[in-house]
């Protein structure tokens, strides 16, 4: 990543320096940073399947412009682009096919990165660097080394960061994390997360011709060097093949496992420090993990147990449980619902925009405050997925230390710490 990094730092000077970027002003000079007129000025990242719901988020509020929208996909990005420019009456959105070049934009103050999982950390480190904040859909990255860098990088760069864990800015769970937060579950014995399965197997591996309009080079970035396919490029190629993920362990287990960690206190000990598990893995394309059976135990001696489900994270504690899911809050008794909070010093972000969890996002790059779904969120919840995948693989007990936040006692599995990339010039 370092050499990639100082190369791209050099590309983005250059075009600065040749006078390529738009001439353009911030929008906290233009607007003033208390003007009512101030606006922030996003650009978004891949506008496929997720990212296209992503950026229809982006348009609703009126004090949020999206001025630059960048995919590999020439169709994708230039009917992005002119639905944005229908909404706002001009030439205000320019479509690119390559999103480095939007990043030496000065007028650009964020980005939301929607790319298939395989670019999540090249995307939004290059983004930091180039001086925007970002909000980055999830996993947050492939490897547990790259969420570290991710992590330091945001600190050394002061950026503001949002995970796409929008079940943040839903109220009821908040309100359920509050509850296990505030204790009125008593000691608690054990945490129960369950996420959908991923795809048992299938997808094309036989090549076929690159369609006109896709820059299938720059689509495959920093993954492995592969034939382009049928299925390569689709949503479920980009979700369930280990060229570009690990799976839906951490796909879609990022949710229940961000609500776990929330209600933990988003901190080192929100994590397990044990691991053991088992799963199958998918066939042809889609060859990541399709389901999983992690066992794992807290510092502390609480226990945790993940498994395919619904998506939903169900703590259990000495005066019974609550389960928190997308569409529901539960509990058993029910009347720990109705148990009073005590005042907090500093109760759980809520997203008060009324609009979507990039809203929240948005508003932070005003603010300069911490959003919902923060960095040092990110890193410990996707953490969990990645250890668990581990244990899967080496078929043996991992053991975490929160301190150090390393693997110890097993020399394979600190290696699967890290990911082996081969395209030049994105180096490991």
């Amino acid at each position: 990543m370092k050499a990639f990094g100082a190369s791209r730092r050099s590309f983005l000077k250059s075009v600065l320096a040749a006078g390529t970027a738009p001439l353009v002003i911030p929008c906290d000079v233009l607007y003033g940073a208390t003007a009512p007129s101030n606006r922030v000025n996003l650009a978004s990242i891949g506008v496929g399947s997720q990212g296209g719901g992503l950026y229809n988020t982006l348009l609703q509020p009126d004090w949020v412009r999206v001025v630059a929208v960048a995919d590999c996909f020439k169709e994708r990005r230039e009917t992005r682009a002119m639905q944005a420019n229908e909404k706002y009456g001009g030439n205000v959105c320019t479509p690119y096919r390559d999103f480095r070049e939007l990043l030496a934009r000065a007028d650009v103050d964020g980005v939301v990165v929607a790319t298939p999982d395989h670019w999540h950390h090249h995307a939004t480190a290059l983004a930091m660097q180039a001086g925007k904040d970002v909000y980055c859909e999830k996993p947050l990255t492939l490897s547990i080394n790259d969420n570290k860098d991710l992590l330091e990088t945001a600190r050394r760069y002061d950026r503001v960061f949002q995970y796409g864990t929008q079940q943040r800015s839903s109220s009821h769970i908040r309100t359920g994390c509050e509850l296990v937060r505030a204790g009125v579950l008593g000691r608690l014995s054990r945490i129960e997360v369950d996420a959908p399965a991923g795809h048992k197997g299938g997808g094309s591996l036989e090549p076929i011709p690159v369609p006109e309009g896709l820059d299938y080079d720059m689509w495959l970035g920093p993954s492995r060097d592969r034939p382009y396919t049928q299925d390569r490029c689709a949503s479920l190629g980009s979700y369930h093949s280990t060229d570009c993920s690990i799976g839906f362990i951490a796909g879609w287990g990022a949710h229940p496992l961000d609500v776990m960690t929330w209600a933990l206190g988003d901190g080192p000990d929100a994590v397990p420090v044990s691991y053991e598990g088992t799963g199958v893995f998918g066939t042809g394309l889609f060859d990541a993990c399709a389901t999983w059976d992690v066992k794992g135990r807290f510092a502390n001696g609480v226990d945790f147990v993940f498994k395919p489900g619904s998506d939903r994270t169900t703590f259990i504690g000495e005066r019974g449980s609550i389960s928190i899911a997308r569409g529901y809050l539960k509990a058993d008794p029910v009347g720990l619902l109705r148990e009073p909070l005590p005042p907090r010093r500093e109760p759980l972000r809520a997203n008060t925009t009324g609009f979507h969890h990039t809203a929240d996002f948005a508003q932070c790059v005003k603010t300069r405050e911490q959003p919902c779904s923060p960095i040092h969120a990110a890193y410990h919840s996707d953490n969990i997925s990645h250890l668990s995948l581990i244990a899967i693989k080496t078929g043996r007990t991992i053991a975490w230390d929160a301190t150090k936040q390393t693997i110890v006692g097993d020399d394979e599995a600190l290696r699967l710490m890290g990911r082996k990339i081969a395209r030049y010039p994105y180096i490991a």
